[in-house]
């Protein structure tokens, strides 16, 4: 293995200390493969280097290697951290990776006399109460609607609120105990919000109990109304209670964690239990599992030179551990995991340390604990074949196009779609839009809109050419440099099919450009729609002269076709209709206007009818308003012309 790899690298690899510390692996393009930590780094790097490994994945990987970085730190402790924290961020391409862009919502107790309940998603503010976090929006939601229908607590806006002559529905279907109309004084209103934090909390028979004692101590004193009351809420939360017998334990905060390998895919399933309540779960599925237990079982072996050889760690437990070290820093983290599978007690004493918690873990529970386990573990399984087999249709869908169209892509997974649509209304506000479909689904970050200027209003085949030109000149450029070789990792490239929403006219004028441009014109087809525009009738054009193609109403390559051709038609009308209201008031909104706040973005709507009669308005009219002065005034008018 070492003919291939530089003296330079192969010198660095020697003089590296034996402490512990973090690697990376980089290679020619830049491109980082791997991150790992090591107790011995001089041991742990060598063992990559030291043998041949074949055409195996480690051997795959460790071929691309031309540059290492390394980072020396104080314990295996710090070793962790860093590499976890290096994975999420840099993403490597050989690592476990768990990756979410969605932070979990909680419910929020807004600071207030009357403090208002609300579904919170966001940074958290001292001066709020926080509970959660949920693992789902639905679990929040279902949560107020309990508070209400026990607590009555208000779920109003502020300015509601502030501006509330009689009770609203909520009070007539006893949801709302009316505060905004004083039907309920702040001392009742703030005990009604204690029994709600303290039921959130998990006391939820201590709050009975005082529910009790309070209905007692009105009825001694003969007022039979307010019992009458307390009795009702106390029936309210008997009934949550038990519909929810089986969710509640001792235990107060705990997290259940299960996972599931197979297919060379994965799933762990969180779930949540808070202040006693199990709200659901919610399912995680890391990417590089194959890769990274191949690259893993190296480490298990390092060399003759270790002084005891490492237990071979089931690929469970390393995507298990993945997640913990990933998910919990920067998340709430509860003091008890439930696990599948035992988990290394040095992880757990890591997190505790960092997350200020102490944290352990139970992977044999008992009673509650294991009939959550169980429920966890049961969906990790229902998750992952789910994910399996959606995965096995549209890797089908993919297969069905490539041989509809007699293509042969380098790599089925890279096979690239790009599709563009033109959408206007009446000539106003044109626009194009081009949707990727790769990796067997859409691309929703790689899409782009485009501004059609400079055309005749309504002409669709100057736009197509125009936004063709736009897209493809650079690839086209990219080409010639490089003399027809293939692109490096982040240039652009031509995609595998260009699809064009329309017939022969749009199909010849996507020709005329890539002759233009010298680009491939077997890659272009246009989506021709059938006999009375019925979905699955369309017919597909080619522009190289092929005949058309009519693949069936029940072909998957059609329905593939369909489902990109209607999602770029679906961008593209959005994007207009954005495009569209901007132009209507004078290619400004309100908003964006700098001195119009919330407040008198609305006394200015309050007035004048709406974005478009403010538009309409003269400065001198603009300028009665409370709070626009005539200067500001004469800003908006500008604005909006």
């Amino acid at each position: 293995m070492s003919d291939v790899h530089s003296e330079q690298l192969l010198s660095e690899v020697a003089a590296l200390p034996a402490l512990p510390g973090v690697y990376r692996y980089f290679d020619a393009d830049g491109l980082l493969l791997y991150v790992g930590k090591a107790l011995n780094l001089k041991r742990r790097v060598s063992s990559y280097f030291q043998k041949n490994h074949g055409g195996t994945r480690i051997g795959h990987m460790v071929s691309k290697i031309v540059r290492m970085e390394t980072t020396v730190v104080r314990s295996e402790a710090e070793a962790l951290l860093l590499e976890n924290n290096l994975i999420k961020t840099l993403n490597p391409k050989y690592n476990i990776l768990f990756r979410d862009d969605k932070s979990y919502p909680y419910l929020k107790l807004a600071s207030h006399d009357f403090p208002r309940m609300a579904y919170y998603r966001g940074a958290v503010e001292k001066k709020h109460r926080y509970f959660g976090p949920y693992p789902s929006a639905w679990a929040v939601k279902e949560t107020i609607q309990l508070l209400q229908k026990v607590f009555r607590l208000r779920t109003c806006e502020d300015t509601v609120f502030n501006n509330r002559t009689r009770p609203c529905l909520l009070y007539q279907i006893k949801r709302c105990s009316g505060p905004c109309v004083d039907l309920i004084s702040p001392e009742g209103y703030a005990r009604d919000v204690a029994d709600a934090e303290r039921f959130l909390r998990g006391e939820a028979q201590g709050v009975l109990s005082e529910l009790e004692a309070r209905m007692m101590a009105h009825a001694e004193r003969l007022e039979f109304e307010q019992a009458a009351e307390i009795r009702n809420q106390m029936t309210a939360l008997s009934r949550v209670l038990h519909q929810q017998s089986m969710d509640t334990a001792s235990d107060q905060d705990v997290d259940i964690l299960a996972v599931k390998v197979q297919g060379g895919r994965a799933c762990v399933n969180l779930a949540m239990v808070r202040g006693g309540r199990h709200l659901g779960d919610r399912p995680y599925f890391p990417v590089h599992v194959e890769d990274a237990v191949a690259l893993s079982e190296l480490d298990e072996h390092p060399s003759d030179t270790a002084q005891e050889a490492p237990v071979a760690v089931p690929v469970e437990v390393r995507v298990l551990e993945a997640f913990i070290a990933q998910h919990y820093p920067g998340v709430p983290v509860p003091a008890i995991l439930v696990t599948s599978v035992a988990v290394d007690k040095r992880l757990l004493s890591v997190l505790s340390e960092q997350c200020g918690v102490k944290i352990t873990a139970v992977h044999n529970p008992r009673e509650q604990r294991r009939i959550w386990l169980e429920m966890a573990q049961k969906n990790a399984d229902l998750q992952l074949a789910r994910l399996l087999s959606e995965e096995g249709s549209q890797q089908a869908r993919t297969r069905a196009l490539i041989e509809a169209l007699d293509l042969s892509p380098d790599d089925l997974d890279q096979f690239r779609v790009e599709c563009f649509d033109i959408s206007h209304t009446a000539g106003e506000a044109t626009q194009a839009s081009c949707v990727v479909f790769q990796q067997h689904k859409m691309q929703n970050s790689e899409y782009r809109r485009f501004n059609i200027e400079g055309i005749t209003g309504g002409d669709d085949y100057a736009a197509m050419r125009q936004v063709l030109t736009r897209r493809y000149s650079k690839v086209a450029e990219a080409l010639r440099e490089s003399g027809g070789a293939a692109p490096a990792p982040g240039q652009a490239r031509l995609p595998d099919l260009v699809l064009v929403d329309g017939g022969k006219g749009q199909v010849s004028m996507a020709r005329e450009v890539f002759e233009t441009l010298g680009l491939d014109l077997s890659v272009i087809v246009g989506v021709e729609k059938g006999e009375g525009r019925k979905v699955g009738l369309e017919e597909l054009v080619f522009a190289d002269g092929r005949d058309k193609v009519y693949l069936g109403k029940d072909s998957a390559a059609l329905m593939l076709v369909a489902q990109i051709r209607d999602e770029a038609h679906r961008f593209a009308i959005t994007g207009m209709r954005a495009q569209r209201a901007k132009v209507r008031v004078g290619g400004s909104r309100l908003e964006d206007i700098p001195g119009v706040g919330p407040k008198k973005r609305a006394r200015l709507l309050q007035r004048f009818g709406g974005v478009r009669g403010v538009a309409a308005a003269s400065v001198v009219d603009l300028s009665t308003v409370e709070g626009i002065s005539p200067d500001l005034a004469e800003e908006i008018y500008r604005a909006l012309r």
